[in-house]
C-alpha cells in the first residue's frame, strides 16, 4: 500500500522530470517555424562561353624593342637621351668608341691597296708574256701563267673588297640609330662607362608604347582549348585600361621551359595604356555552349564533392544535387538536377537546411532605401 504523501512525491517527481521534454519540444516548433527570407531569380536558357584565366606580362610587340648593345668592349662615347624621351627613326641613339673596329677597317683598306696593285703588276705582265709569244720569243706556257696571276689578283680584290664591306658595317655599330619612332624604357649608362658586348650589359632600352601584347601563361591543360583570333580582356591590371579588349594572335607548340605552361601572344585591339612590364590577369574566351540552362553563380552551393543549387515555390526551399558546366564569372550551365523555369535561390541559402520554409524578398535598390 503507498501512502498518500509518498504518491504526492512521486507525482511531483514525474512532472519535474517531463518538463524539459516538454520544453525542447516547444523550442523545436518554434525553429521549424522559422522563415528565412531569401532571395531568388529563375533558372534560363542561353548561350554560355567558358572563360580561361591566366597571368600575363605587358611586353613590346616583335619588332617594337631595340636593346643597344656595344659591338665589342668599348668605351660610350655619347648617349643624348634619358629615360623617358622619344624618339625619332634616325635618330642617335649611342655611340661608341671602338678602336680595333677603326683599326680593321684601316687594316682592310691596306689589303685592297695592295691587292690592286697586285692586278695592276700582274695585268703587266700578262701583256708583256703575250707580246713576246706573239713574237715568237716567249712559251705559250709563260702566257698561261700570266693569265693565271691576272685571275688570282682579281680574286684577291674581291675578298678585299667584302672585308672591306664587313669591316666597315660592323664598324657602323659604334653609331646606333633608332630604328622606330619609340621611347626611352631604360638608360643604363652615361658616357665615359666602358661596356661588355652582350645584352647583360647593355646601354639603352627603345621600346615602341604603341606596339604592346600580352603574353600570357596558360595552363597545358586549357591549352587546346584556345584558339588563335578568340577574344580576350584584362580583368585586372594595376594601371591603365583595366578591361582592354585583346585577342588571340599565336600559341606556340612548346612549353616554357621549367614550367607546365604555354606563352600565349594576345595583341590589344586599341594602343594600350597599360606600361610594358605590367604583370596582369587575363580572361580569354574558349569553346561556347548554346541552348542550356543558367543560374548565377551565387546561386552554387558547394559541400565536399558535391555541387548543389536550392529551388523554391515560394514557401519551401529545396536542395537539389545537379552536375555543372561551362562558366563565365556570372553563369553556371546546369547539365542536370533542374529546368529551365526553376526559382532558384542566389542569396540566404548559406547555411540553409533542406525543405525549410522560406519567404521570398526583393533585392533592395538605391530607390527603395531609406
Amino acid at each position: 500500500m503507498i501512502r498518500p504523501h509518498v504518491s504526492r512525491a512521486i507525482v511531483l517527481l514525474l512532472a519535474t522530470v517531463a518538463l524539459p521534454s516538454c520544453a525542447s519540444h516547444s523550442e523545436e516548433e518554434v525553429e521549424s517555424a522559422t522563415v528565412v527570407p531569401v532571395q531568388t531569380v529563375v533558372a534560363s536558357r542561353g548561350t554560355i562561353r567558358a572563360v580561361i584565366h591566366a597571368t600575363g606580362e605587358v611586353v613590346p610587340a616583335p619588332g617594337a624593342e631595340l636593346i643597344v648593345v656595344a659591338p665589342e668592349v668599348a668605351r660610350v662615347a655619347e648617349v643624348p637621351h634619358a629615360d623617358g624621351d622619344r624618339v625619332r627613326k634616325g635618330d642617335v641613339l649611342v655611340r661608341f668608341e671602338t678602336p680595333h673596329l677603326t683599326a680593321d677597317v684601316q687594316r682592310q683598306q691596306a689589303e685592297l691597296t695592295r691587292a690592286q696593285a697586285a692586278l695592276q703588276t700582274a695585268t703587266a705582265a700578262q701583256a708583256r708574256s703575250q707580246q713576246l709569244f706573239d713574237r715568237g720569243v716567249a712559251a705559250r706556257k709563260d702566257v698561261e701563267e700570266a693569265a693565271r696571276n691576272v685571275a688570282e689578283a682579281e680574286a684577291a680584290i674581291a675578298q678585299a673588297r667584302a672585308s672591306l664591306t664587313a669591316a666597315e658595317s660592323f664598324a657602323g655599330r659604334a653609331l646606333v640609330r633608332a630604328t622606330f619612332d619609340g621611347v626611352i624604357a631604360k638608360r643604363m649608362h652615361n658616357p665615359g662607362d666602358v661596356v661588355d658586348a652582350n645584352t647583360s650589359d647593355a646601354v639603352l632600352r627603345v621600346i615602341d608604347p604603341q606596339r604592346l601584347e600580352v603574353l600570357a601563361a596558360v595552363a597545358i591543360a586549357d591549352s587546346s582549348r584556345i584558339v588563335t583570333g578568340a577574344t580576350a580582356h584584362l580583368s585586372m591590371a594595376p594601371t591603365g585600361d583595366a578591361d582592354a579588349a585583346l585577342k588571340v594572335i599565336a600559341r606556340p607548340a612548346a612549353v616554357d621551359p621549367g614550367t607546365s605552361t604555354l606563352p600565349v601572344r594576345l595583341a590589344f585591339t586599341r594602343a594600350a595604356k597599360v606600361p610594358a612590364g605590367t604583370f596582369v590577369q587575363v580572361d580569354i574566351a574558349a569553346e561556347q555552349h548554346t541552348n542550356v540552362v543558367l543560374v548565377p553563380v551565387a546561386a552554387i552551393v558547394r559541400e565536399g564533392e558535391e555541387t548543389a543549387v536550392f529551388v523554391t515555390d515560394g514557401k519551401t526551399a529545396h536542395r537539389r544535387a545537379v552536375k555543372t558546366g561551362l562558366s563565365d564569372g556570372e553563369h553556371t550551365e546546369i547539365r542536370s538536377g533542374i529546368s529551365a523555369g526553376d526559382m532558384v535561390i542566389v542569396d540566404g541559402h548559406a547555411g540553409l537546411p533542406d525543405e525549410a520554409m522560406v519567404s521570398v524578398v526583393k533585392k533592395s535598390t538605391p530607390e527603395s532605401e531609406p
